[in-house]
């Protein structure tokens, strides 16, 4: 029997229990579950295809892939992308989990994924009995390694961190696994979710020309509507890319049973038309992000990255990451549960992330306000 890791948030129990003393409550910052309403236009779209009597097509509605390419041309810069190179999915975390075993990797086959990364790159590679390997260079690898690696993950903008790979770096990555044989595969969940200097600006793709070279072969990007649009509830997400590979992705699905419903995926193509929606529920996140930054660095802590997404990646003043520990980060998640709050530790993401705690914007207007207000209360941290 295959036996995974315990599921790193059950590990919190501790902490939410002494963010719960608090007098005031909780505020809770950890997971970065949308918490605001689903838009009524997607809502009314689901509604509308609820006479759903027959089975949903794996492969994805005409309608949907349409709104996908669209999209991508729209928001992503990504022109002449073939609607048969699209698939739905249940949800970007069922796409990432089972990606290595759909690809039909092993024993031997290695998966790279970020240093600083959301653990399932790592479990999906478990699941398909291959090896993961943690690595922002494939050129960092030593050479037998290296020759093994057969899927690399890309994450930008990234979770944990918040930090978005320019266009450059993107292509550095796709030439050196082209070099070995190996697919890439974009997580860009957060895309459309850019700050500071990419706030209004398109965040680069995996399938954009200035990286691919006009090029789709071995190469997919992953995205979710949870996100953008507050249908975490809904299962709502798609790939895209090489023809072929999502082709034989289709297939594998078909026999799989990996099928998105027809109600979903109904209103998944008219959340992907409308961009009204999303710019309100980003100036949500806006409004929530700017009260958190400044009232965690007027208490003493210092935000890194955190150029697009919906976290603030966060450490105290004074302790360079190099120096850090898997203690600072529970040491400083503690900090935060005597105020009320809880937070994500770093040390989930791996050795990347210690001295870090992850803060969500994704709580409500009021448990954001009394979250700054504590922090701003307390002041910089001393001793």
């Amino acid at each position: 029997m295959l036996t995974l890791p315990d599921y790193p948030w059950d590990t919190l129990t501790p902490y939410r229990e002494r963010a719960a003393a608090h007098p005031d409550g909780v505020a809770d910052l950890s997971i970065g579950t949308p918490v605001d309403p689903t838009p009524d236009l997607i809502r009314r779209a689901l509604t509308e295809a609820a006479d759903a009597h027959g089975y949903p097509t794996t492969h994805g509605t005409d309608a949907l892939r349409r709104a996908v390419v669209d999209w991508y041309a729209r928001r992503r810069g990504v022109s002449g992308l073939d609607p048969a190179a699209v698939v739905p999915t249940v949800g970007s975390k069922e796409f990432i989990a089972w990606l290595p075993t759909l690809l039909g990797l092993g024993a031997g086959d290695v998966v790279v994924h970020p240093e600083a990364a959301y653990p399932t790159y790592a479990v999906g590679a478990l699941l398909a009995g291959a090896e993961a390997v943690a690595a922002d260079d494939l050129d960092a690898l030593a050479p037998e390694v290296r020759e093994r690696v057969r899927l690399v993950w890309t994450n930008s903008p990234a979770n944990p961190t918040g930090a978005v790979l320019d266009a450059a770096a993107l292509r550095r990555t796709v030439d050196a696994a082209r070099a070995v044989g190996a697919v890439v595969c974009g997580d860009e969940c957060y895309a459309e979710l850019g700050w500071d200097a990419w706030d209004g600006a398109v965040v680069p793709c995996i399938l954009s020309d200035e990286v691919s070279g006009g090029d789709l072969t071995g190469l997919l990007s992953v995205y979710s509507l949870s996100k953008q649009s507050n249908l975490a509830g809904y299962r709502a997400a798609f790939a895209a890319g090489d023809p072929q590979l999502v082709a034989t992705l289709v297939n594998t699905r078909k026999h799989a049973g990996m099928i998105v419903p027809a109600p979903v995926q109904h209103a998944m193509a008219v959340a992907l038309a409308d961009d009204a929606h999303v710019a309100e529920q980003k100036d949500r996140y806006r409004r929530r992000r700017d009260a958190l930054r400044t009232a965690l660095e007027a208490s003493g802590h210092t935000v890194d990255h955190s150029e697009a997404g919906l976290y603030l990646w966060t450490r105290r003043t004074g302790l360079d990451p190099a120096d850090a520990t898997a203690q600072d980060s529970w040491d400083l998640l503690g900090e935060l549960a005597d105020l009320g709050i809880i937070a994500g530790p770093g040390v989930f993401y791996g050795a990347g992330g210690e001295g870090y705690v992850r803060v969500a914007i994704t709580a409500t207007d009021e448990a954001v306000a009394r979250a700054a207000a504590r922090l701003t209360a307390r002041g910089p941290r001393t001793g």
